[in-house]
């Protein structure tokens, strides 16, 4: 199994199907279009620097809406969420993804704006890997990141959705999320990174990308 990092919410998922979350066109962005061949693109809702599919080669099937069904071999489920704290007023919905791919159960929260209720965090439990957005303003921010990580508890939590260089958006550091958690836990795993599920520890661990 596969992960890469395009920057913001954009994740690669490979093994025997690729699949792509959240992808940017780059420019609008300020940082590199993601270079990426897909069977399947997760949309988590319908903001410009999440949902351009079009960069996606190899006709991907697109999933931008509620869901749950098995496509090319991964279970997908989306859970509704919203984009904001007032229930959807401000920014809109967002779904979550819940992605089961070779017994290896991954949860994208796309643009999370609220800790989500009981019942949703009850969903999303028991998965080996969490990417969750850590930057605030649009999104929840370091704090309530933490506070959901701990909740779900997965085997690795992977912070997205927080400023880097040459990103045109103003929101917080990685860092800022990264020091609610003791030093050990973090691992540094540069651009990407290959691993089998029963290399993933019982404690969570928080792998922190770079482009």
């Amino acid at each position: 199994m596969e992960i890469r990092w395009h920057g913001h919410s954009c994740f690669e998922i490979s093994n025997d199907i690729t699949i792509v979350t959240d992808p940017h066109d780059g420019r609008s962005i300020g940082i590199r279009q993601p270079n990426v061949m897909a069977d399947l693109v997760l949309i988590s809702h319908d903001h410009w620097d999440h949902n351009c599919a079009r960069i996606v080669r190899g006709n991907p099937k697109v999933i931008d809406s509620d869901f749950s069904g098995t496509v090319k071999g991964a279970r997908i489920s989306s859970i509704g969420t919203f984009h904001d704290r007032s229930g959807g007023e401000k920014s809109g919905t967002n779904n979550a993804f819940l992605i089961d791919l070779d017994c290896t159960r991954f949860c994208h929260l796309g643009d999370l704006g609220h800790v989500p209720p009981e019942d949703k965090l009850a969903k999303m439990r028991e998965v080996d890997v969490l990417f969750i957005p850590v930057g605030g303003v649009f999104t929840i921010g370091d704090k309530e990141a933490a506070k959901v990580a701990r909740e779900l508890r997965p085997k690795v939590c992977v912070p997205m959705h927080y400023r880097i260089g040459g990103l045109s958006m103003s929101i917080g550091r990685v860092d800022d999320f990264l020091g609610h958690f003791p030093e050990e836990q973090i691992i540094r795993v540069g651009n990407q990174v290959s691993f089998e599920r029963d290399d993933l520890g019982g404690k969570m661990n928080i792998w922190v990308f770079s482009l």
